[in-house]
């Protein structure tokens, strides 16, 4: 059974940081891009960040670019998202996904909550 559960979301003000977590199992993790989501409120679901399987290459939504940062441990199942700067307007649940390409993502995590108060 393939299971991804997304950890660390949380209360903060503005200007602080979070570290997402999401542990992978029931798939064999490298062979997947791994990619992160949100969704605010009556709004629709938005890609945040992606890295490919091997490490080598990852891709941000331009409103988090040079805040955020994606990484993964293949060995461990693990999936992460580094969170600094955060703004009221970074406030959504957060869900990780395992892909096999960009936004084309097989299997999603249930989701954290985020919320950045001013």
């Amino acid at each position: 059974q393939v299971q991804l559960v997304e950890s660390g979301g949380g209360s903060v003000q503005t200007g602080d940081s979070l570290r997402l977590s999401c542990k992978v199992s029931g798939l064999k993790f490298g062979s997947y891009s791994a990619e992160w989501f949100r969704q605010a409120p009556e709004k629709e679901r938005e890609f945040v960040a992606g890295i490919n399987w091997s490490d080598s290459g990852t891709t941000y939504a331009g409103s988090v670019k040079g805040r955020f940062t994606i990484s993964r441990d293949n060995a461990k199942n693990m999936m992460y998202l580094q969170m600094n700067s955060l703004k009221p307007e970074d406030t959504a649940v957060y869900y990780c996904g395992a892909c096999s390409g960009l936004g084309d993502c097989e299997y999603m995590g249930q989701g954290t909550q985020v919320t950045v108060s001013s």
